[in-house]
């Protein structure tokens, strides 16, 4: 900084004010500095930064290890809402959603200096240390589930289930089959109430349900049940990716989409209307979730100790070609 300031013909003062988007600081001279800085390739010291602080500038993210678009799209819209904020993002994976995993991977960011974590993974269950590290550090989760100290952003899942139940059944159809995500899942959980609660508020029969993993392999293999069942003429099923396999197992068995059986995905991944026929989804603002999530971290990190109510986005219906009259 000090060879900057040489440069350029200012204190360091200036120099880090500038760095740091100071409003105090002439457009002339900020030109000066941030020309000293590119020709010099100056690049600050966060770690230095940090230690001279208290304040790494660094948040934590929780994932599942999976390739589900889902999560990655959450983790665009944090890591940009982040940048913007002037932070950076440490990223964690944990391989299942057991809470020991999940503790050590907020563990490891705890480790790494972060200033707060949002949690992308569904607190199932959670453990005593788990407990004490979202008291320690400002934590937010984005499915619903919480623990006394975190925050929560969520999409309200039991409508999801609802909207597709009833656009299936404002159609016309019967009543609607299910194919379920994995149960240890809240979203899962929550979109299979819905779709149960909507059928029995209707008064029509609430078909067995069917379970998958989110995988497009677990909804082919959901396609080939649904696929020999006669009086199956529609079915919501709680993931894009799934409704894909669906899709394809029923184009295999001669079932036409929606001729012969309508299909309403969730999500509304970039692939859904490009799908044949294009896919009826319950979009998810992953981005805004992401958003969101770092918005509300920001707030509680600045103000410790409250914990506001949990903010609910709502879903929207996106109506396509794989939904019809029976």
């Amino acid at each position: 900084m000090t060879d900057v300031a040489r440069l350029a013909g200012v204190s360091a003062q200036t120099v880090s004010r500038t760095l740091s988007g100071h409003p105090n600081v002439q457009s002339a001279t900020r030109a000066k500095v941030l020309a000293a800085v590119e020709q010099l390739g100056y690049r600050r010291n966060n770690a230095a930064r940090a230690l001279s602080s208290g304040r790494s500038r660094a948040l934590g993210v929780v994932t599942l290890r999976t390739g589900f678009y889902s999560r990655t799209a959450v983790t665009v819209g944090i890591e940009a809402t982040a940048a913007e904020a002037g932070y950076i993002v440490n990223s964690v994976t944990t391989p299942s959603l057991d809470a020991s995993e999940i503790q050590e991977a907020m563990s490891r960011l705890a480790d790494q200096g972060v200033e707060g974590i949002v949690l992308a993974v569904p607190l199932i269950n959670t453990n005593a240390a788990i407990d004490e590290l979202t008291r320690a550090l400002p934590t937010i989760t984005i499915d619903g589930s919480r623990t006394e100290s975190t925050e929560v952003v969520a999409i309200d899942q039991t409508e999801v289930g609802r909207l597709a139940t009833q656009h299936l059944l404002d159609l016309g159809h019967e009543t609607v089959w299910h194919v379920a995500g994995p149960r240890q899942w809240l979203d899962a959980s929550s979109r299979t109430r819905g779709w149960r609660n909507t059928l029995g508020s209707a008064g029509r029969e609430v078909a067995p349900e069917l379970t998958g993993d989110w995988s497009p392999a677990s909804g082919y293999q959901a396609g080939l049940i649904l696929g020999r069942i006669p009086e199956v003429t529609a079915a919501f099923v709680a993931s894009d990716e799934m409704a894909f396999g669906v899709i394809r197992a029923l184009g295999e068995l001669g079932r036409a989409v929606p001729g012969d059986i309508s299909i309403v995905g969730v999500d509304d991944i970039s692939l859904a209307e490009y799908c044949s026929p294009a896919l009826t989804t319950v979009a998810q603002p992953f981005a805004d979730m992401g958003r969101l999530a770092v918005e509300h971290l920001l707030r509680t990190i600045a103000h410790p100790g409250a914990v506001p109510p949990v903010e609910t986005i709502e879903p929207q219906l996106i109506v396509r070609g794989s939904t019809a009259a029976p």
